[in-house]
Order: C-alpha cells, then structure tokens, then sequence
C-alpha cells in the first residue's frame, strides 16, 4: 500500500513539478517581460527549487562519450557485452585516431568494477570509469531496476548475484582480469572468486576492495546498527512492498528506491536542507556554475533504484546480522565459502579516514580471511580526510587513490 500511495503523490505532484518548471523559465529568461519585473530573480530560484525538489529523477546516462590525456581528446565508445534479467555488463571503449581510422587502444590491462546494488545506480561510478579509463579496459556491472523486471524473469537473491559476478568475470576472461569492488560488492565479489578457487577455476589476477562491508562488527556505523537493531521480520514487514502495476514488475516483492532515498536524507538532513538553500542563493546571484555543480550532484543523487527483496533480506541477514562470511559460516549453493582457498590472486584494500558507511577495518578484514594470499601480495590504504564517496569518486580519488590502484594494477598485470 505504501508504494501506491507514492506513486499517487508523485502523481498529484507532477502539474506542480510542471508548473513551477514553467514559471522559473519565465521569471528567469531574459527574452521573457516578465524577467524584467522587480524580484523576478528571486521568483524564478524559488520556482526552480521547488521544481528540483518535486520532480523525478531517472536514470542518469554515463554520458562518457569521450576523455583528455596527454592535451588530446579520445573518444569512448559505451557496449553491451552482456545482459541478464537483473543486470547488463557494460564495455567502455577508447579509441585513437590513426590517419582518419579510429582504432581501439590496446595492450592495457582489463579491469572490471563490480557496482552497488544497494540503492543508486551505476552511474554513481562515473568518475570512477572516466579516471580507470586513462589506464585500462574497462567494464562495469549496470545492475536493472527490480520495478522494471517482470515477475516472470524470477527471483533474485544474494546467491544470484554471485553467479552473475562468476559469469562475468568468466565472459571478459579470468587470466587477465583485475575486479574492483566498491562498497556492498565487496562481499559477493569476495564469495564469487572464493568459490572459483575451490573449483579449481582461473581467478583474476587482482582484487581491489573499497569501503566495503566484509565485518560490520568491527567500527559499526549508523547504518550497521540499524540492521542489527531489528529484526529480520521487521524489515520484511516494513520495508518490503510489491511493485504497483504501472511498472513492469507489477507484483514483484521489493525495498523501494524511495525507502531508501529516505534513509540517505535521514542521515544528514541539516547539510541537504543548505545545500539546496545554498543551490536557491547561487540563482539569485547569478552563479551559474555553482548551481549546475549542485543539479550535477542531486541528479545523481536522487535517482535510485529498487531492489530485489529476496536479495535485500538476505544480505541485511548474511551480512549485517549474522556475519557469516567473517564467522566462516557461509554456503552458497551449498558450499561453504572459502576465501583461504584464493590463491595467484593479489589483495588491495581501500578506506577513507571519515567514512560513515562502512567503518574502519571493515574492509580490511578480507586480509584476516584471504590466508591463501602471500602478506607481500596484499596491501592495505586509508585514505586520509576521505569520506565514502571520496575514495572512488572526486579530486582524492583521482589523485591520491588512482594512482596507487593503477600502480597496483600494472604490478600484476600480464
């Protein structure tokens, strides 16, 4: 019932959403009479505001159509190298221009990046793409909105996920391979290559593992407590709600993308409510750039995505409450998950100083459980000053991360 009633407020909002758009642009073009009206700045920020504020956000596209390096500019080509129900794998393509042919750049090191699935999208990586690509192949996991997944497709679980991080890395070629995981991946990226290793499959040469939740019971943050507070009904009670039938997943079980939407504002209210307060003074004063960086930013922000619910419950139970993977008491497909067995494969792992997400040591704690690993193939970075988002996206990680992981890359590349 919940998401029904969203989606009747997002209706009766969308005249006013309209409106408002149509009175800033008023107010606020010069060509317009009435732009030319005393206060007319003023009318036309505060239309505009209320505007962002109503609207919808959808999907941002990755919108990387080309790069700088070296005082020239390259272009980039985005493919689909394979799609599942729940989710494509994307190829990022740099190309060079040899006597009018575009050519793809080659002998650069394959490097695959295991995005969220834990309420925005991909693109959230996109500074992370954009910086990779200087260096290497690169290709992403573009995981689908659960809304726009018909019920006939199936479930999708923890389980799923694994196999579909195993099929990819198997389609783009394990030998070569070098997998980063930010944030919720990290654990079913460190399960799927686990199971690998047990099986006696080729594993990629690197593993590079950033702010993720590998022992949330070390450092607990706001969200880690939140999961362990409550009960695991109490989030299927609450939290999950079928998907309303103006949607493809009509029926389909889900944590909608707005719930959680909700839980990011909830966690600093006072910094969102300057900055859109910030966002209305920069149009009033005519500072254009200012005001685009925060449309930039909210774009981004404010779309996001459901998810799966069987996926979502398991992992607030397997990793949050029960803490099976550190414990050592994980079976995926009835298998225990072995992360001693990963063996040629080298550890990187990453956190910020000021991370709020995912608490210090959390991620560190894959080296206590990749034994397997010689302690020279494995290495650890905290980035100093650096919050969540700093350490893969924004000036740290392009120039304190990025240079490390490529250095670490080209370390153990073929």
């Amino acid at each position: 019932m919940l998401y029904q009633l969203h989606e009747l407020g997002r209706a009766w909002m969308a005249p006013v959403t309209y409106w408002a758009d149509a009175n800033a642009k008023m107010f606020g073009t010069p060509a317009s009479w009435l732009s030319s009206l005393p206060g007319a700045q003023r009318v036309s920020a505060g239309f505009d505001l209320l505007y962002r504020i109503g609207k919808d956000y959808e999907k941002p596209e990755f919108g990387i159509h080309s790069m700088e390096m070296d005082g020239n500019t390259y272009p980039v080509v985005e493919r689909e190298v394979a799609v599942k129900p729940f989710c494509r794998l994307l190829r990022f393509k740099r190309y060079t221009d040899h006597a009018g042919n575009l050519q793809e750049m080659r002998g650069q090191p394959p490097v695959l990046v295991v995005a969220p699935l834990s309420g925005h999208h991909a693109t959230l990586l996109r500074d992370t793409v954009r910086t990779l690509l200087r260096d290497h192949k690169v290709y992403i996991t573009d995981w689908i909105d659960a809304r726009m997944v018909p019920t006939s497709e199936g479930d999708f679980g923890l389980d799923d996920y694994i196999a579909y991080v195993q099929d990819f890395i198997r389609t783009i070629g394990a030998k070569d391979l070098h997998v980063i995981s930010v944030c919720q991946p990290t654990v079913p990226v460190l399960a799927a290559i686990s199971l690998m290793a047990q099986a006696g499959e080729e594993v990629p040469r690197t593993m590079v593992m950033m702010g993720g939740p590998i022992d949330t019971r070390l450092s607990p943050t706001e969200v880690n407590n939140l999961a362990t507070t409550k009960p695991l009904w109490w989030f299927e009670n609450t939290v999950i709600h079928p998907v309303p039938a103006n949607y493809p997943g009509h029926g389909r079980l889900v944590y909608p993308g707005f719930l959680q939407h909700t839980g990011f504002l909830a966690m600093n209210p006072e910094r969102h409510a300057q900055s859109h307060w910030d966002y209305y003074q920069h149009l009033v004063k005519g500072d254009l750039d200012d005001a685009e960086s925060h449309r930039r930013f909210y774009d981004e922000y404010n779309a996001v995505l459901d998810m799966p619910a069987e996926y979502y419950l398991e992992t607030v139970r397997i990793v949050f409450q029960e803490h099976l993977l550190p414990r050592g008491e994980w079976d995926v497909g009835g298998v225990r998950v072995d992360p001693s067995a990963i063996k040629g494969t080298a550890l990187l792992t990453i956190e910020g100083e000021l991370d709020d997400i995912s608490g210090q040591g959390q991620t560190r704690a894959a080296h206590d459980l990749c034994t397997g690993i010689p302690k020279e193939e494995r290495h650890h970075i905290e980035v100093k000053g650096a919050g969540h988002y700093g350490i893969f996206s924004g000036r740290r990680w392009r120039t304190q991360v990025y240079p490390k992981v490529r250095d670490f890359i080209a370390g153990h590349a073929g």
